[in-house]
Parts: C-alpha cells; sequence; structure tokens
C-alpha cells in the first residue's frame, strides 16, 4: 500500500517541564489543549491529514517562545501560540499556502 506524500508536516512541541525548572515550557498554563485543539481544527477546515500531517514532538529548541511549532517544508516556525494564531496559520499557511509572517520567530534566532 502506498502513502501519499505529505504535503505539510506540522511539528507541535509537547514538553511540559516542572515549575521549577530553568527552562520553560511549551505546554504553558491555559494553553495545554493546542494540540487537539489543532487537530480538531484541521478536521473542521476540511485538512487532509494524510498530506497534512501534525506530528506531537519534544524540544524545538525555543522554549523562550513557547509555545510553538514548525511547518516544514520551508523551516516555518511559529511562536508564542494561541487558538487565534492557529486559525490563522490553518488557513492562510496550510490551506492558501502563505506564511504568516508576524507569527513566525524573528530570523536572527536561527543563527
Amino acid at each position: 500500500m502506498q502513502m501519499p506524500k505529505p504535503k505539510n508536516i506540522i511539528y507541535m512541541c509537547q514538553v511540559k517541564r516542572p515549575p521549577s525548572f530553568p527552562k520553560p515550557s511549551c505546554v504553558r498554563e491555559g494553553k495545554e489543549d493546542l494540540f487537539p485543539y489543532t487537530q480538531q481544527k484541521m478536521m473542521e477546515l476540511g485538512i487532509d491529514p494524510m498530506v497534512n500531517w501534525i506530528v506531537p514532538t519534544g524540544c524545538l529548541n525555543r522554549c523562550n517562545f513557547g509555545p510553538v511549532m514548525l511547518v516544514e517544508p520551508g523551516q516555518y516556525m511559529y511562536v508564542d501560540l494561541d487558538k487565534e494564531k492557529i486559525d490563522r496559520i490553518l488557513k492562510e499557511h496550510i490551506i492558501e499556502g502563505n506564511p504568516v509572517k508576524e507569527y513566525l520567530i524573528p530570523e536572527e534566532f536561527w543563527a
């Protein structure tokens, strides 16, 4: 059985650290439901999960900017996520193919 080549792969950091840990968590208080929310929203928008994958992942090393997601292809790192930002990213980037530039990590943090 062949599987279609993915159009997009969305990696969402799911790291939750104890409050005393020196690095912050991507799964922050009040934002614990962003991964299941994104899955549900993709279904509501008719985004085909066979070619648009969403993958829970470990640390993406941008802890101070969390919650974060990385969209491939293109290495688009979206930061400080909330439901409204996710809605716009799914509609504009995943469906229409236009990255939402104002939600991307500043370029100097890729160095």
